[in-house]
């Protein structure tokens, strides 16, 4: 539940601290004085539109912050988890930041998030419903998502929503295969002739790097010849060449040896020396003597790269791999059509299967879409009856519908207000009143199957008065019972039905207008409802009524 709610330096508030409590909290104030600011504020803070026209004072940032109470939150605990969003067992914090430049920031437990992770935390928080929330009765979806909320389909939806992907899946790797196999098999003779041309070419892993190494070789013969017989002839050959020297020097040595240290063991030294250098001069004469530079050798090389390269261009390879691969694919396209037959058989099995599981799941969540729609429609005519709607018939329509991620259904709510009326769809058959009654009948039906901590109602008892406001004010009462309710209300007899109240109220001083907000103690109670019953706090008979009110509620 929402335990406190910051906010500073937005619209005529310059700093407010409000704490609210388990139950059903209650917010009043005249028209204007500020309550709208306040639930903007808190829309900013789940998530809503940041406006920096709403920064009170320019030089400095506008800060609204929360802090709820998430023990036992297991929806919201998994969604942190699973977009790795700091946790905290019992408290999560939610900060967001408005620069006078325009600029937001958001973040949770006070590390920085992104606006979807911020609304993703939201919505697994607290459900402000307002006038414009009102709307989403003519929604189809929101029909639907209701009666599957009183069906218990949100297990049935999940595993469905895995079984119409596969469907889905299977369905598109069918199509795709057929078309590849129609596409191929219109092209069989080409491709034929392109797997003989890269067949006949042999191409290997590496080849075409060593071709033109070779190449290089053989194009640079005169000069790799001619370091070659100056390395050898510098080892070898001639009066001076090393081998030579070192054996002058080895012979040198052996008149050494009184003056030598053994432990130097310059003898052998010079032998290995000796030994390694032969063997380089021997590698390098045969090197010499194995290099040719055949003019028909280098033609043939040159031919190769050729044919490799221009087959490299025609089917627009990069790399020899990439040409090798072309060629498997190429042979398995024709085996596949091949196999064509066979192949799209299994394809269109797999298919079939995957659409039966999945209508499967789907009749079920069908079935208990249809028991819960009359339950359901029973029930909203019981609740929303006795809010000054004597005439009211409800009827669930749930007709079949094509496949689709959502079921085989369509779910349409239609109402009549007047006798001898048809039921109409919710769009054309209720006002704005009627809406606004219908959507509290339901938030009181579905209250427990929320899993939200917390609901707002935004004036949803407009347009009402007396005993369908007392009413109103015991369904949110009845509902504050399992979860927090905060209500925004001008009905005494919806305030008196509080347990905390809170006034909201302008205050001048010299330089501008605030918006305050104090939480009553039980006379300024009987003051608010009496000014609410009679626009006079000191009116006698108001405040007797206040007080009879404040008796009967609790």
């Amino acid at each position: 539940m929402l335990e406190s709610l910051h906010i500073s330096n937005y619209a005529l508030i310059d700093n407010i601290d409000i704490r609210f409590y388990q139950g059903l909290n209650i917010i009043t104030g005249e028209t204007g004085a500020g309550k709208s600011i306040m639930l903007g504020a808190l829309s900013m803070l789940l998530g809503g539109r940041a406006d920096s026209k709403a920064i009170r004072h320019t030089e400095r940032k506008s800060v609204i912050e929360g802090i709820f109470n998430v023990e036992n939150n297991t929806a919201l605990k998994d969604y942190c988890f699973a977009n790795d969003i700091e946790w905290d067992d019992a408290r999560c914090i939610l900060r967001r930041e408005l620069s006078p430049t325009g600029r937001s920031r958001a973040f949770i437990n006070d590390s920085p998030v992104t606006l979807t992770q911020l609304q993703g935390v939201g919505l697994r928080l607290i459900d402000i419903h307002s006038q414009h929330q009102n709307q989403l009765l003519a929604d189809a979806d929101f029909q639907r998502q209701i009666i599957d909320s009183i069906a218990g389909n949100g297990t049935r939806l999940k595993e469905y929503a895995l079984l119409y992907t596969r469907f889905r899946e299977a369905l598109r790797k069918l199509k795709a295969t057929k078309a590849a196999i129609a596409k191929d098999s219109d092209n069989a003779d080409f491709m034929q002739y392109q797997l003989d041309q890269l067949d006949q070419l042999n191409l290997k892993e590496g080849e075409l790097q060593q071709l033109e190494h070779e190449r290089d070789v053989m194009a640079n013969m005169t000069e790799i010849k001619s370091n070659l017989n100056e390395a050898v002839s510098a080892m070898s050959e001639g009066s001076r060449n090393v081998l030579s020297l070192l054996a002058r020097v080895q012979d040198a040595c052996a008149e050494l040896d009184d003056i030598l240290d053994e432990e130097d063991d310059i003898p052998a030294r010079l032998d290995n020396a000796i030994v390694e250098l032969s063997d380089i001069a021997d590698t390098l004469s045969s090197l010499d003597a194995n290099l040719n530079a055949d003019p028909a050798d280098l033609e043939n090389l040159e031919e190769r790269i050729s044919d490799i390269n221009s087959l490299m261009r025609k089917h627009n390879a990069d790399s020899e791999t990439r040409l090798i691969e072309i060629r498997e694919q190429l042979r398995k396209r024709l085996e596949r059509l091949d196999d064509g037959d066979d192949t799209l058989a299994e394809l269109e099995k797999d298919a079939r299967r995957a659409h039966r599981l999945a209508a499967e799941m789907a009749k079920k969540i069908s079935d208990a879409r249809k028991s819960a729609a009359e339950t359901f429609a029973a029930e909203l005519m019981a609740t929303a009856t006795p809010l000054g709607m004597k005439n009211l018939r409800c009827e669930i329509a749930v007709t079949p519908a094509d496949m689709s991620p959502t079921g085989i259904d369509s779910v349409e709510f239609r109402f009549a207000f007047n006798k001898n009326q048809q039921p109409i769809p919710v769009g054309g058959a209720a006002s704005g009143g009627e809406i606004s009654r219908l959507m509290l009948s339901i938030k009181t039906i579905i209250a427990d199957k929320m899993q939200l901590p917390s609901i707002i109602f935004d004036e949803v008892d407009t347009g009402v008065s007396g005993d369908v406001a007392h009413r109103m004010g015991q369904m949110m009462l009845n509902i504050s019972s399992s979860l927090q309710v905060i209500a925004i209300t001008h009905l005494p007899q919806v305030a008196a039905k509080g347990r905390y109240h809170f006034k909201v109220f302008k205050e001048d001083d010299e330089h501008a207008t605030h918006t305050r907000i104090n939480e009553l103690t039980a006379p300024q109670r009987i003051d608010e409802l009496a000014l609410m019953l009679a626009g006079d706090p000191t009116n006698p008979e108001a405040r007797a009524t206040a007080t009879n009110l404040l008796n009967q509620s609790h």
